[in-house]
């Protein structure tokens, strides 16, 4: 799929009231590294810039780059100018830094990359004992103490909205060892985030299948949000509802030779 197609004013405005799962994954990654900080760092597919304001958490200075300029508004306007630096770029060529980064994440990026060349321009951005930390987190198919959900989420969301094709390839150390990392650790992830009914449309408006829909074949958004107000309403009630997402990170380190 073009990832262009998420240069859209709805979907970076939409972005900025996401869940900020991202600190819970920057901060299990401080853990792993006994405390660790960086001075030097970039976000890759930066989004509205939630990714960033984890990264940020436990790193002086950040970077943060996304091939929708759209997106890089957002982040802009999310972000402090004197605490950050965005730019447009598209993740296979992100351009040598003056001052090399000592860590480089990317959230829900690399299923859009073609990996070698990414792979190959992140080595030449990273410091000689830098680290590229990979991960992404998704809606799953499970509601906490409601199966109804599980139904509807394969009866009647993915039948309307099909996941698009992306590279769903799990990078073992043969993959990146080639182009001078090695892997380091991998970790399954699995989080949890509370949404009324509201709120979960809001974020489902915005998964990639849904915009596809929407700004890739033209579907009107309206008819959209009423057909999910309209399909959940067996399984939204006034309460809240703990909803899980599956995830993974890698941890990758810069091999210097």
């Amino acid at each position: 799929m073009n990832n262009k197609l998420f240069d859209s004013k709805r979907i970076a405005e939409g972005y900025k009231e996401r869940p900020f799962l991202h600190k819970y994954v920057i901060d299990a990654l401080q853990r792993d590294m006994n405390g660790k900080h960086f001075h030097n760092g970039l976000d890759v597919g930066c989004g509205a810039g939630l990714s960033s304001k984890a990264l940020k958490l436990i790193c002086d200075k950040v970077s943060g780059t996304d091939i929708s300029e759209e997106m890089v508004l957002v982040a802009r306007e999310m972000c402090p100018e004197e605490e950050y630096t965005f730019f447009v770029s598209k993740a296979e060529t992100i351009p040598n830094p003056e001052q090399l980064y000592d860590i480089v994440t990317a959230a829900g990026v690399v299923q859009w990359v073609e990996v070698g060349t990414f792979l190959d321009n992140l080595r030449s951005i990273i410091s000689k004992d830098g680290i590229a930390f990979i991960y992404d987190f998704w809606i799953s198919d499970k509601m906490k103490e409601n199966a109804q959900y599980t139904d509807w989420y394969y009866q009647e969301y993915l039948k309307n909205f099909p996941k698009p094709p992306r590279n769903e390839h799990i990078w073992t150390d043969e993959i990146v060892s080639p182009y001078g990392f090695e892997m380091q650790r991998q970790n399954i992830l699995q989080l949890e985030y509370k949404f009324n009914k509201e709120t979960f449309i809001k974020f489902m408006m915005l998964q990639s299948n849904v915009s596809i829909k929407i700004e890739g074949e033209g579907q009107n958004e309206k008819e959209i949000k009423t057909w999910f107000e309209d399909s959940l309403r067996n399984i939204f009630d006034s309460q809240e509802k703990v909803l899980f997402f599956d995830g993974y990170s890698w941890l990758l380190k810069r091999k210097f030779t």
